[in-house]
């Protein structure tokens, strides 16, 4: 009544009467209304979340740790190597674990072989008959159970993948546990309404009937995850598994097997804490030949897979002779554009986000920088100052070391070796290598896997390095003579991926007038990275990044077999065959009676339909 009330005194009021304090009521006063028209229906919808959400508190689970899971400092006298190798000759069918930031011996793993990966599956698909059975209400529970512990130990997870990923504490923090909390918190809050009965119309010729999509689960859900953030990439596809109703079993990469182990026995603790069968998630360990057995399984429904192109190629050949299903994420070499009108001060760093964290190791990181001719000699006086501050080195405090680190390390040793490959090219066809440029063998007193955060300009497409993926601290730019949108657009398709893309302008209009033109799965105006937290987005990319998606309901959709279903909607009235149609057929009238059903329906004239009901009665007799 208040709202109304002031709403028609404001009418009366004299344009000079609108004084700061008259206008700062106004505000707050449309600001109500706003808000109580928005929400009067929405709070009768939200009820039961509210009532599920404020009263069904999750139970508290608890995870025993192992000593290197519970302390950033390691035992005295545990071994320490210059030279990781996964195998040991000695302890065959095992993976040997390494911390590859220090060198670390993290102990070993078990090397999977496909008898056993395929016992780890009957597991998976027994416990699914019954979870496919659960409610949303205690799938959400579950989820919720999951995020209860992760918010009450950031620190230690965070720990954790920065032992074995090499990561600094932050960008684990940033990358692998907000974007899983903020993955749960979407899907609890519209996984449910995203799997509800898709109606359908159904035309004229079926008006008695109800049509509709139901989204029912696949089965058991095979996922290989890569390396570069072994927390997420892990929990992302056991969520929308989980929540879909099925069962998940997750090929994790060799050279992250070590957090695997804790973070599955986060979930299994969750489940079991809630009345539920553990077994519907699994974890193998293992090398490639793991990955090959779950992908031929015959019991396994749909592979999820995030790795290189090359591979995502094995993992399609494998599925094919079995018809199977696949979602690829392959790699990426998104572009970020700063257009003349930019602020060097704002954007500068957005670049260095993007290039730099988790030591660009990032299939959506910024693999290409276009700057425009007008802004190109600043931003680069700019960011090679901004690059050489730096700190690189061991993340943890242990070894003697503090953890005060910008850039951790590289998860493989072997991509070390080609992004050198990708700079000695570039620089032999005439780029300009401003700083860093090679393993950097100091960080971590001459143990671990470092390359130097690197600034190189002067990239043009006929060098290797606009055209492979780096995945590694380095920021590539690239000039754009005169400030021209169009030869802009033409460099960043040329390019054999198409994963993400961002643009900077102080026109919004203009910046996404380029997005549009950009050959990519998703795109950015003004900012970097937000698609990913914006979890009701699908997330994917086209030509060699891959194809399908995962995330929004597109994602969470995939996870299901589509099943389209079609019921009488009026009670006692049925389909029937007309007699001129029904065997043994009269070829005559079946004619006539067809075709005048086909004009009924679709010939647009009203003479046509007359004629046309006419035909059909003279076909029925």
């Amino acid at each position: 009544v208040s709202v109304i009330l002031q709403a028609k005194m404001l009418t009366m009021l004299e344009l000079s009467a609108l004084t700061p304090e008259v206008l700062s009521r106004v505000g707050f006063v449309v600001l109500v209304y706003a808000f109580a028209k928005i929400t009067y229906k929405g709070i009768f919808e939200l009820f039961p979340s509210i009532v599920e959400f404020g009263l069904l508190i999750p139970p508290t689970i608890n995870v025993v740790l192992e000593p290197l899971e519970a302390q950033e400092e390691v035992p005295r006298g545990t071994l320490r190597t210059k030279s990781v190798q996964l195998k040991d000759p000695k302890r065959k069918g095992y993976i040997q674990c390494f911390d590859p930031s220090t060198g670390l011996s993290l102990g070993e793993v078990k090397a999977m072989n496909a008898s056993e990966v395929g016992e780890c599956v009957k597991l998976a698909k027994e416990a699914q008959r019954s979870w496919s059975k659960t409610t949303f209400k205690q799938r959400r529970l579950v989820l919720r159970t999951i995020q209860k512990y992760i918010v009450n130990n950031l620190e230690t997870i965070s720990r954790v993948c920065s032992r074995d990923s090499g990561k600094p504490k932050v960008d684990a923090l940033l990358g692998e546990v907000m974007t899983t909390c903020e993955k749960i918190r979407c899907i609890n809050s519209e996984g449910e309404k995203w799997l509800q009965k898709s109606y359908r119309t159904t035309g004229p010729m079926m008006v008695h009937k109800t049509a509709y999509v139901e989204y029912v689960p696949l089965g058991v859900l095979g996922v290989i995850a890569p390396w570069n953030y072994p927390f997420h990439n892990m929990l992302n596809h056991v969520i929308s598994g989980l929540f879909s109703g099925n069962a998940v079993v997750s090929k994790v990469s060799e050279h992250t097997s070590w957090s695997s182990g804790y973070f599955t026995r986060i979930v299994r603790a969750a489940l079991e804490a809630n009345g539920h069968d553990p077994n519907i998630v699994q974890t193998i360990t293992g090398f490639g030949d793991a990955g090959a057995a779950l992908v031929a399984h015959p019991d396994v429904d749909k592979i999820i897979f995030t790795g290189s192109p090359a591979v995502g190629k094995m993992v399609m050949a494998g599925a094919a002779p079995h018809l199977k299903p696949v979602i690829l994420e392959l790699g990426g070499k998104d572009p970020m554009v700063f257009m003349e009108d930019v602020s060097i001060a704002q954007v500068l760093p957005w670049a260095m986000r993007g290039c730099y964290q988790n030591c660009g190791q990032n299939c959506c990181g910024v693999e290409r920088l276009f700057v425009y001719e007008g802004i190109y000699e600043e931003f680069l006086d700019k960011a090679e100052k901004k690059v050489k501050s730096l700190r690189q080195g061991v993340p943890l405090q242990c070894c003697g070391e503090e953890g005060e680190v910008d850039c951790g390390s590289m998860v493989m040793d072997q991509q070390i070796d080609i992004i050198q490959e990708l700079i000695d090219d570039a620089v032999k066809k005439g780029a300009t290598l401003h700083c860093g440029g090679k393993r950097n063998v100091e960080a971590g007193g001459g143990y671990g896997q470092f390359y130097e955060p690197t600034l190189i300009s002067g990239i043009t497409n006929d060098m290797r390095i606009s055209q492979e993926e780096v995945f590694g601290p380095v920021m590539c730019v690239v000039k754009v003579e005169g400030d021209d949108d169009d030869a802009c657009i033409n460099m960043i398709n040329d390019c054999p991926f198409g994963l993400g893309s961002s643009v900077y302008s102080g026109n919004k209009a203009r910046a996404v007038q380029m997005g549009e033109r950009i050959r990519s799965g998703m795109f950015t105006a003004n900012d970097f990275g937000v698609n990913y937290l914006i979890q009701s987005l699908p997330f994917g990319g086209v030509k060699e990044s891959g194809f399908d998606r995962f995330a929004g309901p597109e994602g969470l959709r995939a996870c299901c077999l589509e099943r389209s279903m079609v019921v009488d909607r009026i009670p006692f009235v049925k389909t029937g065959i007309p007699a001129p149609i029904n065997y043994p057929i009269n070829t005559k009238k079946g004619l006539l009676f067809g075709g005048s059903l086909v004009g009924m329906l679709y010939d647009e004239s009203w003479i046509g339909k007359f004629l046309s009901v006419l035909g059909i009665i003279k076909g029925s007799f």
